[in-house]
């Protein structure tokens, strides 16, 4: 007899999801502020100074404010509960937060190359900077790199895709600023007016590149692509004492976020009792593997055994 491992209670099994969510709520909080105290501080700079790049970096900065209020919002509709409406769970407004933010890179992409052609072409009143305006700018700048490395940590730590892709933002400010400091040294040091303009467009290069890692971490998600190869699932469920056959496996999700499986299983049972505790050991296992993970099991008869693996792939 194989021993019936019990599943944990509903309220068990999200009680880390919560914990999950006020965290990344938190974080996002704290960077919102954070985010706000730069963007005034550049805007109130790029006056001062007549720095365009400064005041089109301030621009550049509402997207972080922008993302953190998104976060909050996406954070707090992704609950891990299902429920009628979303038998599911809802953390695909997670992903679609993420997709958010990818779009504000792009829009910040072409803030930048659309001010730096302007400069180009157009020129503009000279940009007049001190070494106070300077260190307020280091100090923007030590803000920035405190706030993405910041949410980096935690939402690696706690999984959250919409603080991974954020910090991935705010890594960008951070090259944003770092460009038009390295314009407003050359301008306040050898009067250079044109550096923070050739400096702008290695920098929307980068932007685009943030853009691309969200979109391409995310859409898997939101398309139900394969999350964990079948002949891996395969090779688990068939190491379970009592499985005879194992066909017409199926993956979605992300690994390490939210798994789905279902699969079809055959098991040397006589009656259902013992079946349940096969498909419950079954279970199980791929938990301990892939949790957060929920798994559908549909037990066939010994005749409907199939060496198809997958909806395209055999065993060998």
């Amino acid at each position: 007899m194989h021993p019936l491992k019990k599943r944990k209670p509903v309220k068990q099994r999200f009680e880390s999801s919560r914990d999950r969510q006020r965290a990344v709520r938190n974080v996002l909080l704290l960077t919102l502020v954070l985010n706000l105290f730069v963007m005034v501080l550049k805007a109130v700079l790029g006056v001062w100074t007549g720095s365009l790049s400064l005041l089109a970096d301030a621009i550049h900065s509402v997207t972080d404010s922008a993302n953190n209020v998104l976060g909050l919002v996406t954070n707090r509709l992704a609950s891990p509960h299902p429920d009628r409406d979303h038998p599911y769970g809802h953390q695909k407004y997670e992903a679609i937060g993420a997709l958010g933010i990818a779009a504000f890179l792009g829009i910040a992409c072409f803030q930048i190359l659309q001010g730096a052609i302007e400069r180009i072409l157009h020129g503009g009143s000279e940009v007049e900077i001190s070494a106070t305006e300077l260190w307020l700018l280091l100090i923007v700048l030590g803000v920035n790199i405190f706030v993405a490395f910041y949410e980096r940590y935690v939402g690696q730590k706690v999984g959250s895709p919409i603080l991974i892709a954020d910090a991935r933002h705010t890594m960008s400010d951070i090259w944003v600023t770092v460009s038009v400091l390295g314009g407003l040294i050359g301008i306040w040091i050898w009067q250079v007016q044109w550096l923070d303009v050739v400096l702008a467009f290695p920098v929307a290069l980068l932007v685009i590149r943030s853009g691309w890692s969200v979109l391409r971490e995310n859409l898997p998600w939101l398309v139900d692509e394969m999350a964990i190869a079948p002949e891996s699932i395969y090779d688990i469920v068939m190491s379970v004492p009592g499985v005879v056959n194992c066909h017409s496996i199926a993956s979605r999700g992300l690994l390490g976020r939210q798994v789905f499986i279902e699969m079809h299983l055959i098991v040397d049972a006589s009656d259902v009792e013992t079946a349940h505790t096969i498909t419950e050991a079954v279970e199980a296992r791929l938990v301990e593997k892939y949790a957060p993970v929920r798994i559908s099991i549909h037990v066939e008869p010994p005749a409907y055994e199939s060496d198809q693996i997958s909806y395209e792939s055999g065993i060998g």
